[in-house]
């Protein structure tokens, strides 16, 4: 097989007109010679990390799209179902990604629970990261957020580490805000990446200290305009990634889009490719293709090189997308689940108090990191009750692997005039999280998710919809193009009914993620992220 048109030669830096010979899935040779072909074929696009699981597709539907975009590879952190189902739900992702072309890349999740503050639905200790790092489908350590125990010296933690390093693996960083010494001491521990850099000094400072910073654009965290002015010196420390992607921008776009925004900002053509295609290959070590002779041919044909309009993919020289057409088929599999709680009674969402005010979660539209705010309470009868006038709504975190009774709290933003929202997506253990305007409301949301053994809802007064999430209680056993239009309509009437934020659903996933701060929501309580303790809701009493 023959290949005909520019030829991007990023470690050379120059592009050229010529032919790309292909035999037995490398790359045989590459001529330089005229054609009349005027598209451009480059390496495909990495990205160097990502939660499969917040697609809400399995690996093998996953693959189906982002194949679509010209990405050939990811770097994936099974995370999300290993709180859930532990190492056989790592299994589970490595074996179902296996079932296709494009090449996944799981690494060991780190923190399986996240924390201790809350509940999750499998542990991973040191022994279980020791079995894991064994195994050569296992290509590193997964983002290591429990960042004081590096810094403190938990034993446990380092175990961890030491086992990455036994294997000669790399370790992902996750420490969002963290400078000074602090960042001195993670990264001489051995941890090597950031994706959670979310201002320019900050990324600015790790990258100094020797550390690669991924620029993160995902559904809910946005940091590229924060990110992207370093990346003209400071090129070959850097990566692109969306860690997290819902499925209908899914649809739409993958690191081909932050590569047409690096362009679009001035960004030289090189930097920017090697940025997505090269440095996740080679500090990751992985099998892709870099357009070299004796590669595999992962390699992709796009339109130009300002929009990257990807016209063909090819995985170990495979076709597998070509002029509009995936060819990557579905893959039949057994669904799996963790789901233990019963439905809940109007009367669990009260919270009986003669507080003036109390401590509320401030979500920031397209972050990660809440603001602590402090408010005036509203008491009907004895309960604090939301306010929509104000904007400050009732919120629950209700265990789904034991029958207890749901934690409480309040935050601001999520602009509801009407009904509720919930999702059993709610990182890291991906317990049900709601919010709402009443008691009712989220209590009949809450039940929807419960029913389902897993999805994401929305009840107004009028409706209901609900997008069950069968796999895990966090993915769909559906195609991207359904659950994308699900999702779609869903969020839209999460819009209708009042919310004014970008993506209300990945932002409400986050609000319980307790090792990001400042103020969040487990199922064991409100949780200081600063501290890394629990606070009280209610700051006073009448």
């Amino acid at each position: 097989m023959t290949l005909k048109g520019h030829i991007v030669d990023i470690q050379n830096q120059s592009i050229f007109k010529g032919e790309i010979t292909i035999e037995n899935g490398k790359i045989k040779s590459i001529e330089e010679k005229y054609c009349e072909e005027n598209h451009y074929i480059l390496p495909g696009f990495v990205d160097a990390h990502i939660h499969i699981e917040s697609s809400m597709l399995v690996p093998s539907e996953f693959a189906k799209v982002a194949v679509k975009h010209g990405t050939v590879a990811t770097v994936s952190d099974p995370h999300e179902i290993a709180n859930v189902l532990g190492v056989k739900g790592v299994e589970f992702m490595i074996e179902n990604g296996k079932q296709t072309p494009l090449k996944f890349n799981f690494g060991a999740p780190s923190c399986v629970p996240a924390t201790s503050f809350e509940s999750a639905g499998a542990i991973i200790d040191s022994d279980g990261i020791k079995t894991l790092m064994a195994n050569p489908d296992i290509k590193y350590l997964a983002e290591m957020m429990n960042y004081p125990g590096v810094i403190y010296d938990d034993s446990e933690v380092l175990k961890k580490i030491e086992w990455a390093k036994h294997y000669n693996k790399p370790i992902d960083g996750h420490a969002p805000g963290l400078r000074g010494d602090d960042l001195t001491k993670y990264i001489s521990a051995g941890i090597s990446t950031d994706h959670e850099c979310f201002t320019h000094d900050e990324g600015l400072e790790k990258l100094q200290k020797g550390m690669k910073v991924i620029i993160r654009e995902g559904s809910a965290a946005k940091n590229f305009e924060a990110l992207i002015g370093l990346l003209d010196e400071h090129y070959q420390k850097m990566m692109f990634c969306s860690d997290d992607k819902h499925p209908d921008d899914l649809l739409i776009g993958h690191i081909n889009q932050l590569c047409a925004r690096a362009i679009t900002k001035g960004n030289d053509i090189f930097k920017v490719l090697q940025t997505a295609c090269v440095n996740p290959v080679k500090h990751y070590n992985l099998d892709v293709g870099l357009l070299q002779v004796g590669d595999t041919a992962d390699c992709i044909l796009v339109e130009d090189l300002t929009d990257f309009k990807t016209l063909q993919t090819y995985i170990n020289g495979e076709l597998v997308y070509d002029y509009g057409e995936s060819k990557i088929k579905h893959v039949n599999f057994e669904n799996l689940n963790n789901f233990n709680t019963n439905k809940k009674a109007v009367e669990e969402f009260r919270v009986e108090s003669n507080a003036k005010q109390i401590r509320v979660i401030e979500c920031l539209d397209g972050e990660l990191v809440t603001e602590e705010i402090i408010e005036n309470t509203t008491i009907k009868d004895g309960n604090l009750v939301s306010n929509t006038e104000n904007d400050i709504l009732k919120m629950t975190v209700v265990n789904r692997y034991q029958n207890y009774r749901p934690a409480m709290a309040f935050i601001k933003n999520f602009g509801l005039k009407e009904g509720a929202i919930a999702s059993s997506v709610g990182h890291d253990s991906h317990n049900i999280i709601a919010v709402g305007v009443s008691d009712e409301a989220i209590c009949k949301a809450v039940n929807l998710i419960i029913e389902n053994e897993g999805g994401i809802c929305a009840i107004s007064n009028t409706e209901q919809k609900v997008v069950a999430l069968p796999v895990a209680g966090i993915m769909s056993d559906k195609d991207a193009e359904t659950i994308g239009k699900q999702y779609a309509d869903l969020d839209k009437m999460a819009k209708h009914m009042g919310s004014k934020l970008h993506a209300p659903y990945m932002s409400l996933s986050f609000m319980a993620l307790l090792v990001i701060p400042a103020l969040k929501l487990s199922d064991k309580g409100l949780f200081d992220g600063g501290k890394f303790e629990f606070t009280d809701l209610m700051l006073a009493t009448s």
